[in-house]
């Protein structure tokens, strides 16, 4: 039996990487990172390919300049579409011997290409799947096929929700599974002064700043913010809301809800990606965070939120309610857009921010790199 503390193992991560942009190679590297500060050779197997162009619906896959990180071994390997490239992968696997390899997983696209992978090395390395989603948010033709192939090739899994685990139920019998929290993301730099972070933005110094950051799709409820937005007493109060991200859908319906409840003077829009340069300052400019998703499995925004001590507002979806303490840090409330504008007056007008502010610095210090690699590393010792 492998003794986690003991064994200096070799680890392949295989999901995205520099110089693919988003939270999940965020992720990736953050994690690749920790293996190697605790003595594991830790490797990235990214992808050539990780979206056909008409499937991407963003502007781009790729980061803007900046520097690959450095101390990090990345392989720019794996066409999605190509099956004679899932062939070379394995090859190259099957050479390198590593003790484990851990799939990224987040979407049933995916599933034909890692799990032929998988099938093919499962014999000498034990295979491993982190799962953001198994049931997507989005359903297309063909998700359960994909997501089931997937599944059936890997010996564990780790998710960073309650939800995803009792998902992976539905495809799967083995008791080899996990759940440890989202890890704080650290890696935007350190806080700034929310004085300081408004000055570089551009934005007024007494506003009362409510925050909904990153790619903007239907699930994820910005329209139901904006209707709460239009509450007269919330416009009262002039509270402003500050939208950062990019659309992944036609942002035109939520410029005619600005419209249609004259929140011209009410909501500021920066809908582009936010380039990791620029993250602390959005979330350093913010009194609190808001997330009114209507699905959710886990974020990577409230672990950004965590990170720069943020109260934050979420809906009982999927794993937010399981990181975000009611009342403590936050709020965590029903899909209602009359209780999204009453927590939102509640906020501002009872001067909650110093209170929570101060439980979110207790409470972060769950949420450290340390506790997931520990958890993946005790999933791979009894897989």
């Amino acid at each position: 039996m492998f003794s986690v503390n003991s064994s200096k193992l070799k680890i392949f991560i295989i999901g995205p990487a520099f110089p693919l942009r988003g939270g999940p190679a965020q992720f990736d590297e953050n994690l690749c990172k920790e293996l190697l500060a605790e003595g594991h050779d830790a490797q990235i197997i990214s992808y050539s390919l990780q979206y056909p162009n008409f499937l991407f619906p963003g502007s781009s896959q790729y980061e803007s300049g900046g520097e690959a990180p450095k101390g990090l071994k990345i392989h720019t390997l794996v066409n999605t579409v190509n099956p004679f490239n899932w062939l070379r992968v394995a090859r190259f696997i099957k050479k390198e011997k590593p003790d484990f390899i851990l799939f990224r997983f987040w979407l049933p696209f995916f599933g034909p290409a890692l799990g032929t992978i998988a099938r093919l090395v499962r014999s000498k390395t034990k295979v491993l799947a982190l799962t953001d989603n198994v049931i997507p948010h989005e359903k297309r033709f063909g998700d359960v096929l994909f997501t089931r192939y997937f599944i059936k090739s890997c010996h564990g899994f780790i998710a960073m929700s309650k939800t995803v685990l009792n998902d992976i139920s539905k495809f799967s019998t083995t008791p080899n599974t996990a759940y440890s929290p989202h890890p704080m993301y650290e890696t935007y730099g350190p806080p700034v002064s929310k004085q300081e972070a408004r000055k570089k933005l551009g934005l007024k110094q007494d506003d009362k700043l409510v925050l909904f950051f990153g790619l903007i799709r239907n699930y994820k409820g910005l329209d139901l913010l904006l209707e709460a937005m239009a509450d007269p007493a919330v416009k009262a109060q002039n509270i402003v809301l500050l939208i950062a991200g990019e659309f992944y859908e036609d942002k035109q319906a939520y410029l005619d809800l600005i419209k249609k409840h004259h929140l011209l003077n009410h909501v500021i829009l920066r809908d582009t990606f936010i380039s990791n340069e620029e993250v602390r300052y959005y979330f350093c400019a913010a009194d609190l965070v808001a997330q009114t998703y209507r699905k959710a499995t886990n974020s990577g925004v409230t672990m950004v939120g965590y990170y720069y001590e943020k109260p934050m507002l979420v809906t009982n979806v999927g794993g937010l309610a399981e990181i975000v303490p009611n009342e403590k840090c936050g709020y965590v409330l029903d899909i209602s857009v009359p209780l999204i504008s009453s927590k939102i007056l509640d906020f501002f007008h009872h001067h909650r921010e110093f209170e929570f502010v101060e439980n979110v610095r207790l409470e972060k210090k769950k949420y450290e790199w340390s506790a997931f690699v520990k958890a993946l590393l005790e999933l791979y010792s009894r897989s």
